[in-house]
């Protein structure tokens, strides 16, 4: 292999924590040791930059982290480093150390810094798309996703059997910001009656339809997957206007909530944090920088973070006609 266009790299977790996170860091700490590229961990995402906060890392200091949820390295939202001066500290804590390249691995959020942080100071950054909302382009899933889709599911089939048990109506609010992907994907896979997401332009009269059509064959209970996202309104005024249209159903909420983005990575995740934290040191040491490694067709790839952050995942149109035949 020829030289590396990089010699020391850090790596850090940014944003909302994603299952998978922890898989992604020891994929890049011993990819980084496998090519005798010096490693630092930096906690607390930008912070960690601005404040100082590196950790050198080898392959024992990931040991026994893929099977962890959250990430070692702790995450947080800075708004420091969107200043001037911030992003200046940070560079300064850099240079000190010698790092030439960065692993940043989060969602939009994180990668806009990135960009913003190449642009000023030429340190190379490649991101590594670790969000469960699935709304970066560039990559078939998100490190994660299928995560908190199989926690979302687990939880609505458990309420499932309360409403069978009192033939209630269940809405329930699963996360994904303003992307429809873990309502769209759960509620088909626990065959929810509606699905209510931000990609699509819903109606209460369309939703009416669905419950007049579900009385008529025979249905006592149902469940109404709703995206956080929603347009139509909250999961409350929604609930709200259908106990007025229907008074004699017995409606309850559900929020899962942070539940989905917690728990221990699933075998896609941890495998898909592999090749993506392998992927991202690869790219810095081919010389590549503001880009980010993602799966496309079982192939990795690199985008620019422009084109991720700018462009969205389309919905699977037909994945929507499958999910109202089936509700049937």
């Amino acid at each position: 292999m020829k030289e590396s266009a990089v010699k020391k790299i850090a790596v850090f977790t940014s944003g909302g924590d994603a299952p998978g996170m922890n898989a992604a860091l020891r994929a890049v700490v011993r990819t980084a040791s496998y090519y005798n590229i010096e490693c630092y961990g930096v906690r607390e995402g930008y912070n960690g930059l601005i404040n100082d906060d590196f950790t050198r890392m080898g392959p024992r200091s990931v040991k026994n982290i893929i099977t962890e949820g959250g990430t070692i390295l702790k995450s947080a939202r800075s708004l420091e480093f969107k200043t001037k001066e911030g992003r200046q500290k940070a560079y300064e804590n850099c240079v000190k150390r010698g790092i030439d390249g960065m692993v940043c691995i989060g969602g939009d959020g994180t990668f806009r810094g990135a960009e913003v942080f190449n642009k000023e100071y030429g340190i190379k950054v490649i991101g590594v798309p670790g969000t469960i909302d699935n709304d970066i382009f560039g990559t078939d899933n998100t490190i994660g996703y299928d995560t908190a889709l199989n926690t979302a599911m687990e939880a609505i089939d458990k309420i499932r059997d309360t409403a069978t048990s009192h033939n209630r109506i269940f809405f329930v609010e699963v996360m994904g910001r303003d992307a429809g992907f873990i309502a769209l994907n759960s509620g088909l896979a626990t065959g929810a009656i509606g699905i209510l997401i931000p990609e699509k332009k819903d109606s209460i009269e369309d939703l009416f339809t669905r419950f007049e059509r579900a009385e008529k064959a025979g249905k006592a209970s149902s469940i109404v997957v709703v995206a956080e996202g929603e347009k139509l309104g909250s999961i409350y005024d929604i609930a709200k206007a259908t106990q007025a249209g229907f008074p004699d159903y017995d409606i309850r909420v559900a929020i899962l909530g942070h539940i989905q983005r917690g728990g221990s990575p699933s075998c896609a995740d941890r495998v898909l944090a592999s090749r993506l934290g392998y992927g991202a040191v690869i790219g810095l040491m081919d010389g590549k920088t503001n880009m980010m490694a993602g799966m496309q067709s079982n192939k990795l790839t690199f985008t620019s973070i422009d084109e991720a952050i700018k462009k969205h995942n389309e919905m699977d149109q037909e994945l929507l006609k499958i999910s109202e035949i089936l509700a049937i």
